[in-house]
């Protein structure tokens, strides 16, 4: 073999290279392969937390407005002042009727939402395109934490008013309270749709 090497140098040629071995290309193959699935499994692990962390965000959003109108829808009492004797009733301020009004839009949006969620979940099946349901998260998400914010934010000054010993106010401050609470939930859950809509995007 090597005196056909010096003869073919000798002749002003040169050597082909030898061919890598099948092993090598299989293995490559072989490594390709098991890393595009490693990355698309990862992937889909991704979109199923994400999935998961805003439906549970949601249904912790709808229990809190649920229990944050239910209060204030309840709330309604009466006390003595020098022998006289006032009702205090939500009705009488706006700032609790929007309060509740809002309560009650958040609780049916949040629980449509976790429906969808779930019986997509079950049958794998979407009713929009991926990236529209998205986009439909992203701005529900965001309009119904503003409306939050707004409707408890405008019934602290009426709620600060407490004497400490009103029992009205007592309930009042703490509807305002779950308001707060399902606003953070949804706000979380906004910044979830935020971010699954940019990912969509960049696809």
């Amino acid at each position: 073999m090597s005196s056909t090497n010096d003869a073919i140098m000798t002749a002003g040629g040169t050597v082909p290279p030898s061919a890598p071995p099948v092993g090598d290309i299989e293995y490559q193959a072989e490594t390709g392969t098991n890393v595009g699935v490693t990355g698309i499994t990862a992937r889909e692990r991704k979109e199923n937390l994400i999935k998961k962390g805003s439906l549970v965000l949601r249904g912790l959003c709808f229990l809190f407005s649920v229990i944050s109108f239910s209060v204030m829808a309840r709330n309604s009492h009466g006390f003595l002042i020098n022998f006289t004797y006032y009702q205090e009733s939500f009705n009488y301020y706006d700032e609790y009727r929007y309060l509740v009004a809002i309560g009650v839009l958040s609780a049916v949006y949040t629980i449509v939402q976790v429906v969808r969620q779930v019986h997509e979940s079950c049958t794998r099946k979407q009713l929009f395109h991926q990236q529209t349901l998205a986009l439909i998260d992203f701005i529900g998400d965001q309009i119904m934490a503003y409306l939050l914010l707004s409707a408890a934010s405008s019934a602290v000054p009426r709620t600060s008013w407490s004497r400490g010993d009103d029992e009205f106010y007592d309930y009042s401050a703490v509807a305002v309270s779950f308001a707060f609470l399902a606003f953070f939930a949804l706000a979380i859950s906004a910044l979830i749709s935020s971010y699954r809509l940019s990912t969509l995007s960049c696809i």
